[in-house]
């Protein structure tokens, strides 16, 4: 039975190297529950100033001034971070991060330290640096899932300390002042496709919280 939610569009925000169709099993999920989904697509290799302004007038047109949701995977999830924080014009409801490296990636820093990876990465490489903190500047809700199953790519590069979804560690995963976060046992490139994710991210667009509590949520307000 489909949730007694507004239309209310959701903007989804797809990870580096991938296409925007990953998305759509959670755009599927959404609206079943009544919401639009709409994704948003973008090159990672670009400036993340060009990015944001882009993600800001696909805002402005997909919603049309309506307060919006928004959700983003990975290097999407640090686009999502920095357009909200930055561009107010945006009007919100919520919004659900996915694995986002917005404390920087020891992954992607070791990657990028390759031939291939340079070229890769592009301008997107600074967005990786150690010592980067993230913070939530709006009032609305902010949910941020982590992946704690170490399976992925990133281990070609080195072991990866503490718990880490195979790409992102935990610790990375970090928002100041986010709403909730939640470790689930997931790995960095299955998250997008998992419906016990997809229900998650619907869960807390549609009340502002995953779940009631638990052992695995952690209030960050």
């Amino acid at each position: 039975m489909k949730r007694d939610v507004p239309r209310r569009e959701v903007i989804l925000v797809h990870g580096l190297w991938v296409p925007g169709v990953v998305m759509w099993p959670i755009a599927a999920r959404l609206a079943h529950a009544g919401y639009i989904p709409r994704v948003f697509g973008y090159a990672g290799r670009q400036p993340i100033e060009r990015s944001i302004e882009r993600l800001a007038r696909y805002a402005h047109v997909r919603c049309g001034g309506r307060t919006c949701a928004f959700v983003g995977h990975s290097l999407g999830a640090v686009l999502v971070l920095e357009a909200l924080n930055r561009r107010r014009d945006i009007a919100l409801a919520s919004a659900v991060l996915l694995a986002p490296p917005v404390n920087g990636c020891l992954a992607a820093r070791r990657f990028g330290a390759t031939r291939l990876g340079h070229l890769m990465l592009g301008a997107s490489a600074s967005l990786w640096s150690e010592g980067r903190s993230a913070r939530w500047l709006r009032d609305a809700p902010l949910g941020v899932i982590a992946g704690t199953r170490s399976f992925g790519l990133g281990h070609l590069f080195g072991p990866l300390p503490g718990a880490n979804d195979g790409v992102v560690r935990l610790d990375e995963t970090r928002v100041e002042d986010a709403t909730e976060h939640l470790s689930v046992p997931l790995s960095h490139s299955l998250m997008v496709v998992s419906r016990h994710a997809a229900a998650l991210v619907t869960r807390f667009l549609a009340s502002g919280r995953f779940a009631e509590r638990d052992g695995c949520a952690e209030e960050g307000r």
